[in-house]
């Protein structure tokens, strides 16, 4: 056990656990304590109002549990300024966001991954249009990355990196601060998603040294439909806007107007305060529990998993085969079985929850003709015994003729 670290304890904060369910499909989206759900409500019940627009009592409430929350996930990923903290809706939004906004031109050239979500691929190619040209850097064969293959994709005409920090394909994590020190060798800015990194990982952006990094609330305890833009202060000030109205300026007149300062020039109309707030809520529960002391829960259950199943000759394992290189997530086929019927089988028999199919990284199956994978993935709340409930069920499906 690691130090401190009561997993059943844990569990007895997440309403969701009260049910005979084992859930595996945390890099989807994780389940919500009673601290967030609790917060949420509060918002409801005792201060319902607008932040920002209105100077009564209830809306100061509003506008102060929005600056903490703020604040919280300064601390979280040791920004140096509360206002490097845009909230978006998602991982999604905020790497659009920065997409139409850094301000990119004809000829300018974006280097990513071959392991990119479609959250940070769709949104390059789209710019394409614009004369944006999108260099791909391959993996190493265990799709982990290739340090050389990236130095290989830079150009005088390389203007941004954007690169997944840990892939929710296969829980590969990039060497990020080393990915940022060559793209600022070569004049780039870079760009980090950390929708799979931010629930479970000591992160700190200043040492980092990444010029911005977006992740989601979903999946580190927090509400649907929230998430993050951090952005070095400098860059954030200079960036033109990407939706504009309500919120975002200071002053107008019909026929100009001036913009508010980051990050509220970014967060546009009445913003989502209850999901916001929970966030917040979200950002305490993981400090308290410890991000190292979550990822180290996860890689021992990946382990055990692993170890049970590496020697299972149907098995194949997406990405590296070593445990430890894969953080929470192990993502296979099985022979002769397809993946959407391995998950509803292990969803029938033992109540386990996975996910199969592209996982949003169409690219990279396409690129290697296969048509999905089922996809474990585990968090804080994740036991050995389900762990094992798992690999018995896995084992008997290879016994099947499905």
């Amino acid at each position: 056990m690691i130090f401190g670290y009561n997993v059943e304890k844990i569990r007895q904060d997440f309403p969701m656990l009260s049910k005979p369910i084992i859930y595996f499909d945390n890099a989807c989206m994780s389940l919500k304590p009673m601290q967030v759900i609790s917060k949420i409500n509060e918002y409801y019940k005792e201060y319902t109002a607008c932040a920002g627009r209105s100077a009564h009592r209830l809306a100061s409430r509003v506008e102060e549990e929005i600056d903490k929350s703020r604040n919280e996930v300064k601390s979280l990923i040791n920004a140096r300024h509360s206002s490097e903290i845009v909230f978006t809706r998602n991982t999604t939004e905020g790497i659009n966001l920065a997409a139409n906004s850094i301000g990119l031109n004809n000829g300018d050239e974006i280097v990513i991954s071959d392991k990119e979500h479609n959250s940070n691929l769709i949104p390059w190619l789209k710019l394409r249009k614009n004369g944006i040209k999108v260099v791909v850097a391959e993996s190493n064969k265990d799709n982990t990355f290739n340090l050389e293959n990236f130095r290989k994709s830079f150009t005088s005409k390389t203007k941004l990196v954007s690169i997944v920090f840990t892939s929710n394909l296969d829980g590969a994590t990039n060497p990020v601060k080393e990915i940022a020190r060559i793209s600022h060798q070569n004049g780039a800015l870079i760009m980090v998603d950390a929708a799979q990194s931010a629930p479970s990982m000591e992160i700190d952006a200043r040492k980092l040294d990444v010029d911005f990094m977006a992740f989601s609330g979903h999946k580190m305890l927090g509400p649907t439909g929230t998430g993050v833009l951090y952005g070095k202060k400098e860059l954030l000030e200079n960036m033109e806007q990407f939706i504009v109205g309500g919120e975002t300026v200071a002053d107008s007149t019909y026929n100009n107007y001036k913009m508010e300062e980051a990050p509220m020039k970014f967060e546009a109309g009445l913003q989502d305060y209850s999901g916001i707030i929970g966030l917040g809520e979200a950002c305490r529960y993981l400090k308290k529990i410890g991000l190292r002391n979550i990822s180290e829960h996860e890689k021992k259950l990946n382990k055990a998993i692993t170890e049970s199943l590496i020697r299972e000759e149907k098995i194949s394992i997406i990405g590296p085969a070593e445990h430890e290189k894969r953080a929470g997530i192990f993502s296979f086929n099985i022979d002769g079985v397809d993946p959407h019927n391995a998950a509803k089988i292990l969803d029938a028999s033992k109540n386990i929850m996975t996910r199969s199919g592209a996982h949003c990284v169409h690219s990279w199956f396409n690129k290697h003709n296969l048509k999905g994978s089922v996809r474990a993935s585990l968090y804080l709340y994740n036991t050995e015994e389900e762990a094992k409930i798992f690999v018995d069920e896995i084992k008997k499906i290879i016994k099947m003729e499905v």
